[in-house]
């Protein structure tokens, strides 16, 4: 149904002069859900999520968001969001009660509501005992869960995290996403960018965005499966590269990626692993560590970029 459809877009595209910053993205986030775009740095992400808030506008395609047109309706989106940007936003030197105070005065909160809302924050984001500090004093994770409080001040259906947690220690971390969850379970839409991928595991559906276009769309398990086409070992050797250079091409190999000082090999089936040996062992490689393993996400990402990056070196093959 459409109404149980928050965020839709349609072929969007972002363009800064000759550059595409984002290809023709189209996917639907539904109600409830907490969906995520993952990405390295320079993907597109924060360009998409910016346009999706009526910051950007966009050069091609369409998009709604909660039901209000991107196109003619921008101002109408923004009072129904909320927005954390990856940058702090809030001001240093007001202190917690004040920024909340700001932010409500913003979205303009009837003085009914007001003190009710602050109190609400301050419990939510556990900063009840720091309300009259200066925010500037605050450690990153505090200075996280404040800027969320305040996005969050107008109990938008919708909330868009624009890699929250970038900078912020593994612990806050983790309990920022507590509070994601239970924004998640209480019906409101979450949106959140990310190039962490233990936090891409946390989304209901992620979307891998590289180079401005959208590679995958599922849920982390799922994508995980359909990926998982042959059987995956990890590979610990000496000298990971050169193994690599020798592997890489060989029969029943259907992939071959470093990873750290390790190398993580798909295969068609066990007999490719004893030919692997075989093969190694002649090349001087006779001690080698080989265990299988369950494909992760970070597994997924690298093979869908290596089959991208494959696809378009065909492409510009062909045209020269």
């Amino acid at each position: 149904m459409v109404d149980e459809i928050a965020v839709k877009a349609v072929e969007l595209e972002k363009r800064f002069g000759s550059f595409v910053a984002v290809n023709r993205v189209s996917f639907e986030v539904k109600r409830g859900e907490i969906f995520g775009f993952l990405g390295p740095n320079g993907a597109g992400k924060s360009t998409t999520i910016r346009m999706l808030c009526g910051i950007l506008l966009p050069d091609g395609g369409e998009a709604t968001v909660g039901g209000f047109d991107l196109a003619t309706m921008a101002e109408s989106i923004k009072g129904n969001i909320g927005y954390m940007s990856q940058k702090f936003s809030l001001y240093e030197d007001l202190t917690v009660e004040e920024n909340i105070d700001f932010y409500s005065g913003i979205y303009r909160i009837s003085p009914a509501k007001k003190a009710q809302r602050k109190d609400w924050v301050l419990e939510m984001a556990g900063l009840a005992d720091k309300r009259h500090l200066r925010t500037s004093v605050l450690s990153g994770g505090w200075k996280q869960r404040l800027s969320l409080g305040c996005a969050i001040l107008h109990e938008p259906p919708i909330i868009f995290l624009d890699e929250p947690t970038s900078g912020v220690d593994p612990i806050s971390r983790r309990r920022f996403w507590d509070l994601i969850y239970s924004l998640a379970k209480e019906g409101t839409t979450i949106f959140v960018t990310t190039h962490y991928m233990e936090e891409a595991e946390f989304c209901d559906r992620i979307a891998l965005i590289y180079h401005g276009e959208m590679i995958a769309l599922d849920s982390p398990q799922q994508l995980k499966e359909k990926r998982s086409g042959g059987l995956l070992y990890e590979l610990e050797c000496k000298q990971p590269l050169k193994v690599l250079e020798l592997i890489h091409d060989m029969a029943g190999v259907l992939e071959a990626n470093e990873f750290g000082n390790l190398l993580h090999v798909s295969v068609t089936s066990d007999r490719t692993i004893k030919e692997m040996k075989g093969l190694l062992a002649i090349a001087g490689f006779p001690e080698i560590k080989l265990q299988p393993i369950t494909p992760s996400l970070e597994d997924v990402f690298i093979s869908c970029i290596e089959e991208y990056d494959n696809t378009h070196k065909q492409i510009s093959d062909v045209k020269l």
